[in-house]
């Protein structure tokens, strides 16, 4: 599944449909379950106990009051609640892995998923309480304990409508739909898999792959407003060293400088041999997180189509193996997930590190090639911008904490039997924050280098550099006298976060 798609159903509400190759795909995999059923065997999952308990028989006739309890007992979920859209984009990703016939569930179920998201039922789950391995089991109960009519939701009742956080059941009330009655593996197939983490990470990621265009776009802008040269950024390096994202970077970053008059007034009389790595190394900084995050973003494309419950039912399968079509495994574990997220987190860390160098050298009247001290015309009696350095090295220092890898913290848990998990959904959660953080810092950059713009006129930037200074225009207005720089870099941020500062 792409991430475009998982974006408009989270985000912009469109509708979703079941494939009628996928109602096949679940009606083989649920009559498999059946068989397991009719047979007496004994398979995990469907007649045992969970995790430890594996070992203890059910009777067939608590089977549905088993999925039930596991759901109920794993609603464990401690703290603020994932936003509509992760929520959103994490049942749109459990209704995608049922749907793959691998779970052995009813079509029903996945029919009641879909409908939720059709109708804008949206399950309160709680973010944390996840170690990502016997899959993301308390977020997962929250969504599941909605399916059942019980926990809580959010629900939208039209367009515009602001979503009222209800009772699970009167939700789906006032939604026209019905609660699931659970029978034999339809809990754990609900509760075993990667979707929380898979979700916020998605969400977090496609957000940075927007961003680090934009640091580009910031970074131009810095360049124009310290007189730098884009000498760097010349093809014939980039293909020397032909990493995409490093060739992808130069290009747009020749792209956003072309037709400078800023520049033109320079080069003849430039001393400089060449510029600092802030502005030099764009390119391979830059294009190096492009990197990163396409890479993990592969990843997540992998996820979002996988099948990770436990055990998976395999209706095709020989049916003289021991297993007879229901095979134990461990998809749910979140390895390839959380090891992706750190990595994303580290490069994310980076990109803010090179991007307040370039916001420090628009301030330091050391080194900013003659503007104004701080950016101020009153330099002294005004600060201008000297706390937007700091604030942004505030963030920064936070994301060199948080980029500390999460997958390397395994704790035994379920008596043992779980005895190496992945902290997917920590290592989520944390690139979420640090995208945030980072969303801050460029925006701070933007507001800083339009500043420095200003100091340049009457020459004008590159073109689609000037475009990129009038759509930070249209969010702040210049720093005549200093004023109150929080609402101007929120507003910034949002307009980062939000698309407004897109098409650069």
């Amino acid at each position: 599944m792409k991430a475009a798609d998982i974006e408009a159903v989270a985000i912009f509400g469109r509708k979703v449909e079941i494939a009628r190759e996928a109602r096949t795909r679940i009606g083989a995999s649920r009559a498999a379950i059946e068989q397991i059923l009719a047979e007496g065997r004994t398979v995990y999952g469907v007649n045992t106990g969970f995790g430890k308990l594996s070992d203890v028989h059910i009777k067939p006739e608590s089977l549905g009051a088993l999925q039930v309890n596991l759901v109920r007992s794993h609603a464990g979920g401690i703290g603020q609640p994932l936003s509509v859209p992760e929520a959103r984009a994490m049942l749109l990703l459990r209704a995608n892995v049922l749907a793959k016939g691998f779970s052995g569930v009813r079509p029903e179920l996945v029919e009641l998923l879909v409908a939720m998201l059709n109708a804008r039922v949206t399950p309160v789950i709680p973010e944390k309480g996840s170690v990502g391995a016997s899959g993301d089991l308390a977020p997962l109960a929250h969504l599941a304990l909605v399916a059942i009519g019980e926990g809580e939701a959010w629900f939208e009742g039209g367009a515009g409508t602001e979503a009222d956080r209800l009772a699970g059941g009167e939700a789906l009330r006032r939604a026209g739909l019905e609660p699931v009655v659970l029978e034999a593996k339809e809990g754990l197939a609900l509760l075993n898999g990667t979707q929380a983490m898979n979700a916020v990470g998605l969400l977090a990621l496609e957000r940075a792959r927007r961003l680090v265009r934009l640091a580009d776009v910031a970074g131009a802008m810095s360049l124009e407003a310290l007189r730098g040269t884009p000498a760097a950024f010349d093809e014939r390096i980039h293909k020397a060293r032909p990493h995409a994202g490093q060739m992808a970077a130069a290009e747009h970053l020749i792209a956003l400088l072309a037709g400078s008059e800023i520049r033109e007034s320079h080069r003849e009389h430039d001393s400089r041999v060449q510029d600092a790595y802030c502005l030099r190394c764009m390119p391979q900084v830059h294009g190096a997180v492009r990197d990163v995050l396409e890479h993990v973003a592969g990843i997540l494309e992998i996820e979002s189509g996988s099948a990770t419950d436990n055990p998976l039912i395999f209706p095709d399968a020989e049916t003289k193996s021991p297993e007879r079509g229901a095979l134990q495994g461990g998809n749910f574990h979140g390895a390839p997930l959380a090891y992706a997220f750190d990595y994303a987190a580290i490069a994310l860390t980076d990109l803010a590190g090179i991007t307040e160098r370039r916001i420090d050298r628009l301030l330091n009247p050391d080194i900013n090639e003659g503007l104004p001290p701080f950016l101020s015309s009153g330099a002294g009696l005004q600060s201008g911008f000297m706390i937007a350095q700091i604030a942004s090295a505030a963030l920064i220092n936070e994301c060199q904490v948080l980029s500390h890898p999460a997958s390397t913290g395994t704790i035994p848990t379920s008596g043992g039997k779980e005895d190496h998990v992945s902290m997917g959904m920590t290592g989520a959660l944390k690139l979420r924050q640090i995208v945030w953080n980072v969303e801050h810092v460029v925006a701070i950059e933007l507001m800083c280098a339009a500043q420095g713009l200003e100091c340049r006129l009457p020459l004008k930037p590159g073109i689609e550099v000037g475009r990129a200074y009038e759509a930070v225009r249209r969010v702040v207005t210049p720093l005549v006298e200093d004023r109150v720089l929080a609402g101007d870099i929120e507003r910034l941020a949002g307009a980062v976060r939000g698309g407004a500062l897109a098409g650069f």
